[in-house]
Parts: C-alpha cells; sequence; structure tokens
C-alpha cells in the first residue's frame, strides 16, 4: 500500500524554514555570525598559544615598550607605542562610521550611507598602511645586536640606555665580506642580507669604550628590566659571538626571543589579512551603494552584514593589542 506524501508545489515555506527567521536575522545575517564565531575561535586559539609560549619563556620575552618606538616624521625620538595606540584609534573610529552607515541604511539614506563607507575605506587603508610600516621598522631594527653560540642575544647600552651598533662601532669589515647577488655570487645564486659590521669590528669598538655596557636578553624579575652585565662579564659574553642580527625576521630577532617575531608576523599578518579583506568587501559594497543597487532592492541588508565582519575585525585587534603590546 502506497502511503500518499503531499509534495508542495512551492518551496518558499520548505527553504525559508517555514517562514521562521531565527533571532529575526535573514539567511545571510545568520552565515555571517557562523563564520564570525567560527573565526573567532581561530584567532582565540593564536592568541591562546601566545599567551602560554609567552608565560613558558617569560624571562626573555621582548618589552614592548622597547621594541615599538618609531612614529612617522619623528627620526630618533623615543615614542613608545604612541604609533600603535594611533593605529588602534583610526581602526575604532573606522567602525564608527560604518555604524553611521548601517545607521544611514535602515533610514535608506543613500548619500549618506556612501560617504559613511568612503570614510570607512580610508580609514582602513590607513591602518593596512600603518601595520605595513610597523612591520618595515620591525623587520629592519632599530639597534642591532650579537647572537651568542648559546642562543642568547645581547643588546649595547650607554648611561643606562641601549645604542645601536652605529653610535659606537667604527673602521671597516676586517673579514672583507660583501653581499653576494646574482651578478657577483657563485653559481649566479644570491645569499640573505648580510649585517652592516663584522662580530671583529664590534668586539674591538666594544673594547675601545670602556663606558659601554652589554645587556641581556634575560628580565630580572625584581626591576622588569633586563639584565645590564659588567664589562668584565660582558667581555666574557661577547667573546662567544657567533652572529650580528640586525632586524627580526622568522630565524633571528635582536630584540630577544626569536619566538616574539614568529606570533609577531603570523598574529598581526592574519588580523592584516582580515582587514584588507574588509577593505575590498567595503570597495565592493560602496560602489554598489552609489550605483543606487541596494535603493532598488529596498533594504541596505548588505551594508548591514559588512559592518559586522568590519567590527569584527576591530574587536580582534582590540584582543590583539592588549596581548602584543600593552600586557
Amino acid at each position: 500500500m502506497e502511503a500518499n506524501i503531499a509534495i508542495p508545489t512551492d518551496g518558499k515555506e520548505t527553504w525559508s524554514g517555514g517562514g521562521v527567521k531565527p533571532f529575526g536575522a535573514s539567511y545571510g545575517k545568520m552565515m555571517m555570525w557562523f563564520f564570525i564565531v567560527s573565526d573567532a575561535l581561530t584567532f582565540s586559539g593564536f592568541l591562546a598559544a601566545y599567551g602560554l609560549t609567552r608565560f613558558k619563556f617569560i624571562d626573555s620575552w621582548p618589552i614592548a615598550d622597547e621594541v615599538f618606538t618609531h612614529f612617522p616624521g619623528l627620526h630618533g625620538v623615543h615614542a613608545p607605542m604612541y604609533y600603535v595606540a594611533l593605529m588602534t584609534f583610526i581602526l575604532i573610529v573606522s567602525s564608527v562610521t560604518m555604524v553611521l552607515a548601517v545607521d544611514a541604511g535602515h533610514q535608506m539614506k543613500q548619500k549618506r550611507v556612501a560617504w559613511y563607507m568612503f570614510a570607512t575605506i580610508i580609514f582602513g587603508m590607513i591602518f593596512i598602511g600603518s601595520q605595513a610600516w610597523e612591520w618595515k621598522n620591525f623587520i629592519s631594527g632599530s639597534y642591532g645586536a650579537v647572537k651568542t653560540t648559546d642562543g642568547r642575544i645581547l643588546q649595547f647600552v650607554k648611561d643606562g640606555h641601549q645604542i645601536a651598533l652605529s653610535d659606537f662601532v667604527v673602521g671597516e669589515r676586517a673579514d672583507g665580506r660583501v653581499q653576494q647577488t646574482r651578478e657577483n655570487g657563485l653559481w649566479f645564486e644570491k645569499e640573505e642580507t648580510i649585517a652592516n659590521y663584522s662580530i671583529a669590528q664590534i668586539q674591538s669598538s666594544f673594547k675601545a669604550n670602556p663606558d659601554i655596557q652589554i645587556r641581556s636578553e634575560l628580565i630580572d624579575p625584581a626591576t622588569k628590566q633586563k639584565i645590564i652585565l659588567s664589562r668584565e662579564e660582558g667581555l666574557a659574553q661577547l667573546a662567544k659571538t657567533k652572529l650580528v642580527v640586525e632586524g627580526a625576521n622568522l630565524h633571528v630577532n635582536e630584540y630577544g626571543n626569536t619566538i616574539f617575531a614568529d606570533f609577531f608576523f603570523f598574529i598581526t599578518g592574519f588580523h592584516g589579512f582580515h582587514v584588507l579583506s574588509g577593505i575590498i568587501i567595503n570597495i565592493i559594497i560602496f560602489f554598489n551603494v552609489v550605483l543606487g543597487t541596494y535603493e532598488r532592492r529596498g533594504h541596505y541588508e548588505m551594508v548591514e552584514k559588512v559592518g559586522l565582519y568590519w567590527h569584527f575585525v576591530d574587536l580582534v585587534w582590540v584582543f590583539v593589542f592588549t596581548f602584543f603590546y600593552l600586557v
């Protein structure tokens, strides 16, 4: 005996969940929330790994106030965290303009939506450009240091303040090394960038300047500052130098523990990719607004959905800023 099954001819009720919207949200908004939750879990895993690693190497972790000290146009001025704070403020302002764009969309004011979307895009571009500038300074380095055979980073200080290798190293490279490029390298292969100074130059210049001391990457638990070695101990440690370090990359880090640089590049780079993606999406939505696409649809829900993503990116940066720069 065959059962009679009623198949709806109009699939509207079937595919729209019987006309019921969970939490009053459309399908598109629900999918955006699902993506945000999954992405939030990803960032949470990254930051948790960073926190655990930092706790493990707390005695040699770089001090943020000594790493992020640059400010555009203020060469040589010690401005710890100033520019990073400005970057954060710019991103927060972009979140405000996005809120205003969404509100204008609810009021069906096309021109206001376009202007606020345009402002959000500009602020986002300023932030991503600032992040690239921060990367450039982090990679090129500020002072320079040396790495010993036991993996320790040694920095140079005078009157309690860190100084650059260029402040005291003199003379020519004793080893006569030049950068190998594809033009002058063996088998037309180029090598990684070599340091501006040789180990012998640094050792001899340090011995010739008795007012300069060496600072270890290790942190004194009492003062929360890096330990400054005596001249005798500094000379002994400097004798174990195997590498001159200028800047930071995935292999060495003049500021201290190399894992700090690994996490910095990975987490801030991953966040920067999200910001760049948000900018591209915002540009597409902006042109749709200008062309009147959403006016014809009768709603600006797409602006609201991309706004959710943009607010999420801003919120993630608050946590990245707290973990990397403030704590």
